[in-house]
C-alpha cells in the first residue's frame, strides 16, 4: 500500500531486522516498568520469538530510514483477531500510524471471516484504553494474569467493517 508520506505498513516474514524491531518494542515499552503488576514480559522477546510470530500469526511494521518506528502482532483466534504489540516510536506518533496498523488489522480479520478485533490491555494503562477507544474498541471485559486474584487486564474489541 503506497502512501503520500512514504509510511507504508509492510508485512514481516522470517528475515527481517529482528533486533531493530526488539529495540523499538523494547523502548516503546518501557514506561511501563514500575507501573505494571505482574511486569510487561517485553523483555523475555527475542529475536527467535519474534520470527515465530511471523511465521505462525502476523507481523506488520512500518518503517522511516530502513528501521521500524511502528509495528503491530496479528494472531487469529477465531471469531477474533488478536492483536498485541502494536508500537509507534515516540519520534514518529501524531502522524496516524496506529491507525493505519489498526486498519490492516481489520482488512486481515475480513480477510480470514472473522468478526472483530480484539486485544488485552493492562488495567493501569488508562492513557492506552483512552488510545485505544479513539481507534473504536470498547472495554468488553476483565481477566487476571495467573496467580493474581485482582482484575489485571482488560480485554477490549472493535467490530470489523468499522470504518
Amino acid at each position: 500500500m503506497d502512501t503520500p508520506d512514504g509510511f507504508a505498513p509492510c508485512r514481516v516474514i522470517a528475515s527481517y531486522d529482528w533486533a531493530a524491531l526488539l529495540t523499538l518494542i523494547h523502548t516503546e515499552y518501557a514506561f511501563m516498568q514500575g507501573r505494571v503488576d505482574p511486569p510487561t514480559a517485553t523483555d523475555a522477546l527475542t529475536p527467535e520469538a519474534l520470527a515465530d510470530q511471523a511465521a505462525r500469526g502476523e507481523i506488520w511494521v512500518i518503517e522511516a530510514a530502513e528501521r521500524p518506528v511502528a509495528c503491530i502482532f496479528l494472531t487469529p483466534k477465531p471469531p477474533a483477531l488478536f492483536i498485541c504489540k502494536l508500537a509507534v516510536a515516540s519520534t514518529h506518533r501524531g502522524r496516524g500510524l496506529a491507525r493505519r496498523l489498526v486498519a490492516v488489522a481489520e482488512d486481515r480479520a475480513a480477510a480470514r471471516g472473522l468478526t472483530h478485533l480484539a486485544l488485552h490491555n493492562r488495567v493501569e494503562l488508562t492513557e492506552n484504553h483512552a488510545a485505544f477507544t479513539a481507534l473504536g474498541f470498547a472495554i468488553t471485559g476483565q481477566t487476571a494474569h495467573e496467580g493474581y486474584e485482582r482484575p489485571t487486564r482488560v480485554t477490549m474489541q472493535r467490530p470489523v467493517g468499522l470504518r
